[in-house]
């Protein structure tokens, strides 16, 4: 049976969301506005932020798709009205996550000078990078507990919460950030780069040990490991090895564009750093509605409710563009003010309103791939997502940004291929979508 779907519900569930997705983006935004400020090595300190950012991202992104995994089956049982088969799950899933989490970290953390070598990271640029991820990586195994939690609490509906851990994260990050980069003379003397890195691990820590309080106190779900696995533990799996392959497609892309960017030179990565950093950010608060396709869908899927899930996809789908926009409009009202927020160094500024423009035209288009991900990842349709990345990545941008480089077009290259590359990431979404719900919503 169809039921209705009033705009405040999509609303309740992407307002906290996209405020607890820009989490992560705003604690390394955080990281490049405040070192960027400081008295000396700040375009270095910046270019190490942004190498090492997007190690540590592809490394979040790629181990962090327990999130969608857990969301997905966890809301689909909601749907059904059988939760109680599923209750064990969670724990299970982070318990592996987080074995894997620490593999991780030990195999990394001596190989960090070989690691930024490969994003073209070198002489001082590379120094600051291995000091920064030396300390950054401890909290990695925190960010990806937070991330499962965070998926626990979409799957039962509920995005408060993780936006109450988020912002408590992300304040507790700032004012640490302030403390330590900066000192406070005559007590504490300034650390600069090291200072922002274990203000972030601090934070991670935080937001991981008051998302496990909360997900006990708050909700039926127990965090004691029970074996044997449960059933949907296979089924989990399958969807995360999905997201993993597809994450280490849209890595390769964020590679690329990284270790081409270190390649044209230390003002030019500098620049990059703070434009990707700012495009993460769109793309997480977009992401937003995104989280609400992602938690809504699956309830719809697992009640059989198609014609609710076809209209929950055109709503989705307007809010979005109309968010994207939104975001574009500010970005250029405010153009000449965001690159000194990050640098004063006028070749860093100079490189970054060359390029800028093409982030915020991009917003809208963004917004059509964001939404339909989310709702394929709570659909399950994991499979789908990874080959549709493989194609993209391999047969777009990579070929576009070799072409675009060979002809010189620099930086402005780097972006216009990401702007290739999502359109073609948002449009087989959308269609495909719409070719499968249809006639079944028309059944109904």
């Amino acid at each position: 049976m169809s039921q209705t779907l009033p705009s405040k519900t999509i609303h309740k569930l992407a307002f906290p969301a996209l405020i607890a997705g820009i989490a992560e983006p705003l604690l390394s935004t955080a990281d490049l506005a405040i070192v960027g400020n400081i008295p000396y090595n700040a375009t270095e300190s910046i270019a190490a932020i942004g190498i090492v950012g997007a190690f540590l991202s592809m490394l979040v992104w790629v181990f962090g798709q327990t999130r969608s995994g857990i969301s997905s089956i966890i809301s689909q049982y909601l749907g059904a009205n059988k939760l109680h088969e599923v209750q064990d799950l969670p724990a299970q899933a982070m318990v592996s996550i987080l074995l894997i989490s620490l593999l991780i970290l030990g195999i990394s953390y001596p190989f960090a000078s070989e690691i930024f070598q490969f994003y073209n990271a070198s002489d001082a640029v590379l120094s600051h990078a291995v000091t920064y991820y030396k300390i950054r990586v401890i909290g990695f195994p925190f960010t990806l507990l937070t991330i499962a939690v965070f998926g626990t609490f979409r799957g039962l509906q509920n995005t408060v919460y993780p936006m109450y851990i988020a912002l408590l994260g992300t304040v507790t990050n700032i004012v640490l950030d302030l403390l330590l980069v900066y000192g406070i003379e005559g007590v504490l003397p300034p650390m600069h780069l090291q200072g922002a890195a274990y203000a972030s691990v601090i934070a991670q820590g935080v937001m991981a040990v008051s998302s496990v309080i909360v997900l006990l106190k708050k909700t039926p779900i127990s965090l004691r490991l029970v074996l044997p696995f449960n059933k949907e533990m296979k089924r989990f799996t399958q969807m995360v090895s999905h997201l993993f392959v597809r994450t280490i497609a849209l890595n390769i892309a964020l590679y690329f564009g990284t270790a081409y960017a270190a390649s044209y030179g230390t003002t030019s990565i500098a620049a990059y750093t703070i434009v990707l950093n700012l495009w993460l950010l769109g793309a997480f608060m977009i992401d937003g509605y995104s989280s609400a396709g992602n938690i809504l869908s699956g309830k719809l899927l697992g009640a059989k409710d198609y014609k609710t899930l076809l209209k929950l996809g055109n709503t989705l789908l307007r809010y979005g563009i109309g968010f994207g926009s939104l975001l574009a409009l500010i970005g250029a009202i405010c153009y000449r003010n965001i690159g000194p927020l990050f640098t004063k160094d006028p070749l860093v500024i100079e490189q970054f309103e060359n390029v800028f423009w093409i982030v915020l035209c991009m917003q809208p288009i963004c917004a059509v791939a964001f939404i339909f991900d989310g709702i394929f990842k709570g659909l399950g349709e994991t499979k789908y997502l990874q080959n549709l990345l493989l194609l993209t990545t391999g047969l777009v941008f990579v070929p576009t940004l070799l072409l675009l480089d060979h002809f010189n077009w620099g930086l402005a290259g780097i972006w216009i291929t990401f702007f290739v590359w999502i359109t073609f990431r948002g449009l087989p979404l959308f269609l495909k979508f719409r070719q499968k719900f249809s006639p079944l919503a028309q059944k109904v």
